[in-house]
């Protein structure tokens, strides 16, 4: 069974840090993209970041949003079939559920991503 699992949400306060993990079962995660969503209420889904797959030319290329630029790491450990979202300086604005997603290409598109976990909420509340 084909799954993606997220976790590590939680609930923090401006300026912390959080880590976000991505975790794929029934497949090999590092044969795919990898990409990072967040939806918070009454907004439209919006890419955050992307990792390309393990392998081929564009082995290892990231995109990063201009929001998190700077803030957010994406990054992979394939002997733990994990994709993470380190992320820093966490802003209120940051407050969504995220969602990882994998596809066959690192893309800002949602639309190019075609399984998908569940969603970890963040809040980032003083």
């Amino acid at each position: 069974q084909v799954q993606l699992v997220e976790s590590g949400g939680g609930l923090v306060q401006p300026g912390d840090s959080l880590r976000l993990s991505c975790t794929a079962s029934g497949f090999t995660l590092a044969n795919y993209g990898v990409g990072w969503f967040r939806q918070a209420p009454g907004k439209e889904r919006e890419g955050v970041s992307c990792i390309s797959s393990g392998y081929g030319s564009t082995f290892g290329s990231t995109w990063y949003a201009d929001s998190v630029k700077d803030r957010f790491t994406i990054s992979r450990e394939n002997a733990k079939n994990t994709v993470y979202l380190q992320m820093n300086s966490l802003k209120p604005e940051d407050t969504a559920v995220y969602y990882c997603a994998s596809g066959l290409i690192c893309h800002s598109d949602y639309r190019k991503y075609n399984s998908w976990g569940q969603g970890t909420q963040v809040i980032v509340s003083s």
